[in-house]
């Protein structure tokens, strides 16, 4: 991956780079921020960049997942798969969701772990027709406590690797 960012950085340069890495489904922002951060950008300018990257999916995925699914749901092939994505979505964060409403997409989106983050939470906020309303400024809020977290994580990390 290291080959990757350093062809990356040298097209389009630091910024942009932490925006697109920011940008993509599974890294999203808690790879984006220590990203930045070791490329040199100051903690707070890595964060920045990194949750508008992480961002800037949600309102598509909001209102073009469904489509997008319906789509690729009349080939054989996709529809099993596509069934799968549903299924294993709504069994694995539908459930929280549904209960603790607009508060479990905030928790969803804000804690740092795999399988979380803007992506999931603008997917699973589709597939329980989530009110873009309700679900958008949910999804902003839990993206800004896991830039807030993932900042404090790594500047901290980057500080006693940078004592020793």
């Amino acid at each position: 991956m290291g080959v990757l960012i350093d062809v990356i950085l040298d097209l389009l340069g630091t910024k942009l780079t932490v925006f697109i890495i920011a940008a993509l489904p599974v890294i999203e922002l808690r790879g984006a921020i220590p990203v930045g951060i070791t490329l040199g950008m100051s903690p707070i300018n890595s964060t920045v960049i990194s949750f508008l990257g992480s961002t800037l999916p949600a309102p598509f995925i909001l209102f073009g997942i469904r489509p997008f699914f319906d789509f690729l749901r009349k080939t054989k092939f996709m529809n099993n798969i596509i069934d799968r994505i549903i299924n294993r979505s709504i069994n694995n964060h539908g459930n929280k969701i549904q209960k603790y409403g607009t508060w479990g997409l905030i928790l969803l989106v804000a804690i740092p772990l795999p399988g979380t983050g803007v992506w999931t939470g603008s997917l699973i906020a589709s597939l329980l027709d989530i009110r873009f309303k309700w679900a958008f400024p949910a999804i902003i809020i839990g993206n800004i406590i896991a830039a807030i977290l993932i900042m404090l994580l790594s500047s901290g990390v980057a500080t006693v690797i940078s004592a020793s």
